[in-house]
């Protein structure tokens, strides 16, 4: 039979680990407030031209 190979896992996942968040810390983050607040101008944006041309029902 073949010698068993020992585990370096711990080793190898904290290298994964470390690549992961250095690459998550590049990426730009937004506030969730500012996604809100444009779905909300955008929502009355969109019911003002609907009033303005004559579509509200």
């Amino acid at each position: 039979m073949g010698k068993k190979k020992e585990s370096q896992s711990g080793l190898m996942s904290s290298a994964g680990l470390m690549r992961y968040y250095e690459v998550d810390e590049t990426t730009y983050h937004m506030d969730p407030k500012i996604i809100m607040f444009g779905g909300l101008l955008i929502g009355i944006l969109l019911l003002l031209l609907n009033y303005w041309f004559g579509l509200w029902p």
